[in-house]
């Protein structure tokens, strides 16, 4: 209760006094909008974010609770420009009063805008968008997984286009919601479960038709981005209409601007292979009544030559060449015989003339020493020596008594 002072006016004790500050100020400020820089942002284990609101000449604690926290679509960054709705309230335990922040929105920049572009800058951050890491699509797909709402406007889109292309086509339908609360989740786990498939797809398809931007907002989410890029099948994303660009688009494989569109990317029209493969046969079928024609000509001409036409004819030729080779070879060994006869007659005849036995036969002799050596002169003996005369018909062997 209220005690007297000495000059007997009303005293009352802090939690009194703070109570009174509390109940005026939560009625005076049970609604109200504050513009400011963030500062100091942190979030507890909890899941509560305390920050402060601040000008160039206030500062203003502020608190989010945890249930609103987790709504937040973009991330609250020192430095950010932002206006916050909600109520005053007084901490008793500390004397102070704080805002606590029902609504958040930064300022300059839509709140869907500025969550696309910090999630946007963060996934380029880590590579999500690289061309080099997107997987071809198969030329010939034979299995086809789609994620979306199976009672939706976009699968329907889809499977008329998909089955008018190529009607034998295996589709599996995974449903999920593509919009609202929990929708991203939906969409994330259906991803990953076309990779658990037994029979596994060929392609992977997330669509849905087209909507606001609050409609498509869950093919911003970073939960679908990170499905899309740890699928092992490639993705094509379709969703929404030409103008709507998701970050599922950017992260995707092949980015199909509408879900029909997706459906013309993924299989060929199969009226229009067959009409190739005809063209083709047809051409090929010319090409090779073309080859034909080309080759029997050939084989015409070299059929009409006389080698092929007479082969005897050469042979005979040839036969005949090789018996006058024959008789000009035979002709001219005997005329080399002859001359060589001829030319032996006359070096025999210059040989003879020449010849010591013609010289002894006309009354001359050859004499010789002990080691059969010519001897032309007297002092080439000593009395003593045995020398040795050939004659005409032998020879007479002698002693030398004298020389002169």
């Amino acid at each position: 209760m209220p005690t007297s002072n000495p000059n007997n006016a009303p005293v009352v004790s802090v939690s009194e006094l703070t109570d009174a500050i509390k109940s005026n100020l939560s009625s005076a400020f049970s609604s109200v909008w504050v513009s400011g820089e963030l500062s100091g942002v942190t979030q507890a284990r909890s899941g509560h974010v305390y920050l402060t609101l601040k000008d160039k000449t206030a500062s203003l604690n502020a608190i989010i609770w945890r249930g609103n926290a987790e709504n937040l679509r973009f991330d609250l960054t020192t430095g950010l420009d932002v206006i916050c709705q909600g109520h005053i309230d007084v901490y008793p335990q500390r004397g102070t009063y704080q805002l606590i922040i029902r609504k958040i929105q930064p300022q300059g920049v839509g709140e869907l805008e500025l969550a696309f572009r910090q999630l946007h800058q963060k996934l380029n951050a880590e590579g999500l968008f690289d061309p080099s890491i997107k997987k071809t699509l198969p030329r010939y797909p034979k299995h086809i997984a789609v994620v979306t709402s199976p009672t939706g406007a976009a699968v329907r889109d889809f499977l008329q286009v998909l089955t008018r292309r190529w009607p034998d086509i295996r589709v599996t339908i995974v449903p999920a919601k593509v919009q609202g609360p929990g929708a991203a989740k939906e969409i994330a786990n259906a991803i990953d479960v076309c990779d658990q498939f037994t029979r596994r797809p060929d392609v992977v398809v997330v669509t849905r038709g087209g909507g606001s931007i609050e409609d498509l907002w869950s093919f911003n989410e970073e939960v679908v981005c990170r499905a899309v890029h740890r699928c092992s099948i490639p993705v094509i994303s379709g969703v929404g209409h030409e103008i709507d660009v998701t970050l599922c688009d950017l992260v995707a494989d092949v980015r199909a601007l509408t879900p029909s569109e997706a459906a013309e990317r993924i299989v060929l029209d199969q009226a229009d292979l067959i009409a190739g493969l005809r063209n083709v046969q047809r051409t090929m079928g010319l090409q090779l009544m073309n080859r034909f024609q080309s080759a029997r000509r050939q084989l015409d001409s070299v059929q009409s030559r006389p080698v092929i036409a007479r082969p005897l004819d050469r042979l005979r030729r040839e036969a005949m060449h090789l018996d006058n080779l024959e008789s000009d070879l035979h002709r001219g060994g005997k005329q080399i015989l002859s001359n060589a006869n001829q030319q032996l007659a006359q070096i025999a005849a210059k040989l003879e003339s020449i010849s010591p036995l013609n010289v002894l036969a006309r009354g001359y002799s050859v004499t010789t020493d002990k080691q059969d050596r010519t001897i032309t002169d007297c002092r080439q003996v000593q009395p003593g020596d045995k020398i040795t005369t050939r004659l005409a018909n032998g020879s007479v062997v002698s002693q030398v008594t004298s020389s002169e």
